[in-house]
């Protein structure tokens, strides 16, 4: 692929992604929702988010591995443990990364 074609692919994916958004945005900004859609809709993001991060946290490598040995597990704890006390993203996301780097040196 030249880099011409790949240049005008990133560009047209963006674009598509972006009229995707903008047009669901545009749609939601005419449309009263129930109350109870927008409920729901406050649980989509933490759905989301423990989607990615779980299988990551306990089956690194594709093997299950429920342990106080791995590292992933305690560095995600140690990162929930922040959040919940702190309710800062970026304190909770270093102090996530923090652990694991250490947890990981150690090991």
């Amino acid at each position: 692929m030249s880099r011409t074609a790949l240049w005008l692919t990133i560009v047209g994916m963006g674009l598509v992604t972006y009229a995707i958004r903008l047009s669901v945005i545009a749609l939601l900004g005419r449309v009263e929702l129930p109350p109870n859609f927008q409920r729901a809709l406050r649980f989509v993001p933490p759905a989301v988010l423990s989607a990615i991060i779980f299988p990551e946290i306990l089956r690194p490598g594709g093997t299950f591995y429920f342990s106080p040995a791995n590292p992933r597990l305690i560095a995600g704890l140690i990162a929930g443990l922040v959040a919940w006390r702190t309710k800062n993203v970026l304190l909770t996301i270093a102090a996530g990364m923090v652990a694991l780097w250490i947890l990981q040196a150690i090991r």
